[in-house]
Parts: structure tokens; sequence; C-alpha cells
């Protein structure tokens, strides 16, 4: 693992049942993440994915890649254009540092309106190294 290496991307099917599960999940109720109808009178063409879900697929993106000993230090993500049910996410990252063991990863995922989520992700990496499988569908 090197700075300037490449993780393969990861397409994520954004369907109706991922953004409600994710914000059920992380106890965010608000009714954009669940309620088509109640979006929609608030100005959204549907219901979209919440700031917990995204940042919960990035830090599984990053795991999946650097092994199961791999540990998140950190994840700073900055959300952008909404994840909507229909659409596909890919998520792609490039490792910008490594420091012994820990490297940070810059991640952006993209949609079929523009960047999702953008942020750096700091993981401590175990001695095999990277270990990321090819090109994923979750």
């Amino acid at each position: 693992m090197r700075a300037g290496d490449g993780l393969p991307p990861l397409r994520i099917p954004i369907t109706r049942t991922l953004v409600v599960a994710g914000a059920i999940a992380s106890r965010d109720y608000q009714d954009v993440h669940h309620d088509p109808e109640l979006a929609r009178r608030r100005g959204s063409p549907d219901v979209f994915m919440n700031i917990l879900t995204t940042n919960g697929l990035v830090g599984r993106y990053v795991t999946d890649c650097f092994g199961p000993r791999a540990v998140l230090r950190g994840v700073a993500i900055r959300l952008g254009a909404p994840n909507y049910p229909g659409d596909t996410m890919v998520l792609s990252g490039t490792v910008e540092e490594v420091d012994g063991d820990t490297a940070t990863v810059k991640i952006v995922g993209e949609n079929g309106i523009g960047r999702h989520v953008t942020g750096t992700v700091t993981v401590t990496v175990p001695a095999e190294g990277l270990v990321c499988p090819a090109e994923g569908v979750v």
C-alpha cells in the first residue's frame, strides 16, 4: 500500500429499502427519509438517504478494501447531491498518505445527479496490507 494507490470502485444500488432501513437503523425518523409524500411536500422528489447511512457505507467500503483486521480511526464526510431510490452510488478511493500502519484515504461517492459524498477516512491497516477485492456491487 502506497500513497496514490486507488481502491476499486464499489457500486451501491440505492433502493427505497436501503434508504428507509438506514434511517430506521440510525434512529433518524425525519419524514424525508421514509415518507415519499411528506418528502415531496418538503420539496424533494422522493425520500433520500441520511448522512449516517452514507457514513456507514463509506466505512464499510474502506474496511472491505483493507480487510477484516482494519480499524477505522476517523471518518470525516460531507454530503452533496442526495441519494434517491432508483439511482446507484459509486464509491471510489485513493490512498493519500501512509504513516506506519495507518493510511489516510480520500473517498468520493457519485450518483446520477452528481457527487453525493466526499471525505477522508483514516484506517489502521494490518501488516498484510491492501486486500481490496476487485470492483464490486453491494
